[in-house]
C-alpha cells in the first residue's frame, strides 16, 4: 500500500497543512506506510513492543513445561523493560538465556520487517534508519538493534541501523521544532510539543535554541509531562481534556518562568494525517475513536486553548514516528534518504528526502 496523499506547502500559507509532505528542511516520501505479511496481517506487529512479549511467552511456556521457567508465575505482560535487563547480568543463566533468544528472535523481526520496507519504492536508496520508541531505551532494545542492523548487512542491505539519539521520552517532542517555519521561532524562546502513543502521552516545552545551533542539534526538552493513558483506559474526551490541562500548565509554568513561547504547538500522533487535521486511519490504539470523521484533533486543541500569550494559538499536526523521526535531522543533515522506525504499541515508519540535497 502505498503513503498518504501529496500534501505540501500551498503559496501565500504560512504554515501547514497538518501531515504535509513537504516540510521546511525534508520531504517526507512516505510515512504509515502498511506492509500485509502472509494471512493479511500487519507485518509491522511482528516488530512492535507486542511482538517482542510474544517471543518472550512462548520461549516462557516452553520451559514451564520443563519446570524451568525463571520468571515464575509472573505474567509476561507484567515483566518490565528493567527486569528485562536485569536478566542480561544476573547470574541466573536461565534468565539470561531467555532474554538472549528472545533479544535474537526480536531482532530476526526487525530485520526482515527492515528489509522489507527497504524493497519498496518509497524506500529505495535509504542510508541509515533511526530507530526509537520506547523499546529502545531498554538494554534489550538498544542490543535488538545493534543485532538486526549486523542481519541486514550479512544479507547485503547497505542501510544502517541506529538507536535515535535522544531519549524516546524528549525525540517525539523535539522533533516538533522542525515542523514549524523558521520565522515562527524566531523571536521566541520555546514551543510547546505533544507526542501521542497507544500507551503514553507527552506534553512538552521545548527550546529550539537556534542561537547555539542553527540546525537544533542543542534543541531540548526544559519541561515534560507524561501521562500512562492505558492504565486509566479513558474515553477519548476524557483523554483530550488532560492533554489539554497538561499543556495549560506547562503554558503556566513557562510563564512564571519568564519564557516567550511562540504561538505554536506541534503535534505527533499516530495514523496517517489529513490536511485539515483528521485521522484517516491507523489510531486504532488509541482511546476511543479518533478516526471519526466528526472528531478533530487541532480544532479540539486551538478552541480550548485559543491564545498563547498575545497571540493565537497554531497547532500543527504530522504522523508520530515523522515527529520523531525528525529530532534525528541534525544527524542525518549529510545523507539524502534517511528513515525513522519507531517501536512501541505498533511499528511507526517514516522516510525523508533532504530537502537542501534535493531541491
Amino acid at each position: 500500500m502505498s503513503g498518504p496523499s501529496k500534501a505540501t506547502l500551498q503559496p501565500g500559507e504560512p504554515i501547514g497543512p497538518h501531515g504535509a509532505l513537504r516540510l521546511p528542511s525534508v520531504e517526507v516520501d512516505s510515512y504509515n506506510l502498511e506492509l500485509k505479511g502472509s494471512g493479511g496481517s500487519f507485518l509491522g506487529d511482528r516488530a512492535s513492543k507486542k511482538g517482542l512479549r510474544q517471543h518472550l511467552d512462548e520461549m516462557r511456556k516452553a520451559l514451564r513445561k520443563l519446570g524451568k521457567d525463571p520468571f515464575g508465575d509472573v505474567p509476561t505482560e507484567k515483566i518490565s523493560k528493567k527486569a528485562l535487563d536485569s536478566a542480561l547480568d544476573a547470574k541466573d543463566q536461565d534468565a539470561c538465556g531467555v532474554v538472549l533468544g528472545v533479544i535474537e528472535a526480536f531482532a530476526s523481526e526487525l530485520a526482515h520487517v527492515t528489509a522489507r520496507f527497504l524493497k519498496t519504492a518509497e524506500w529505495r536508496g535509504t542510508s541509515c534508519i533511526a530507530v526509537g520508541g520506547g523499546l529502545r531505551e531498554s538494554e534489550v532494545g538498544i542490543r535488538a538493534i545493534a543485532r538486526a542492523g549486523v542481519m541486514l548487512a550479512t544479507e547485503g542491505e547497505r542501510a544502517e541501523l541506529s538507536p535515535i539519539h535522544h531519549h524516546p521520552d524528549d525525540a517525539g517532542l523535539i522533533g516538533a521544532i522542525h515542523l514549524a517555519p523558521a520565522w515562527m521561532l524566531k523571536g521566541h524562546d520555546i514551543i510547546f510539543a505533544v507526542d501521542i502513543g497507544g500507551t503514553n502521552i507527552r506534553a512538552g516545552t521545548v527550546a529550539p535554541n537556534l542561537k547555539k545551533a542553527p540546525d537544533g542539534s542543542k534543541a531540548q526538552v526544559l519541561e515534560r509531562e507524561i501521562w500512562r493513558h492505558a492504565d486509566d483506559a479513558p474515553k477519548r474526551d476524557e483523554a483530550i481534556d488532560e492533554l489539554t490541562a497538561m499543556l495549560k500548565r506547562l503554558i503556566k509554568h513557562a510563564g512564571r518562568n519568564g519564557l516567550t513561547p511562540a504561538p505554536f504547538v506541534g503535534v505527533g500522533c499516530p495514523g496517517k494525517i489529513e490536511p485539515d487535521g483528521a485521522i484517516d486511519r491507523g489510531a486504532q490504539n488509541l482511546p476511543g475513536n479518533w478516526e471519526s470523521a466528526r472528531f478533530n484533533l487541532p480544532q479540539r486543541l486551538t478552541e480550548a486553548i485559543p491564545r498563547i500569550g498575545d497571540e493565537e494559538t497554531v497547532v500543527l499536526v504530522h504522523n508520530d514516528a515523522v515527529v520523531q523521526g525528525l529530532s534525528e535531522l541534525p544527524r542525518m543533515k549529510h545523507l539524502k534518504h534517511w528513515g525513522a522506525l519507531t517501536i512501541g504499541t505498533g511499528l511507526g515508519n517514516a522516510r525523508f528526502t533532504n530537502r537542501h540535497l534535493s531541491d
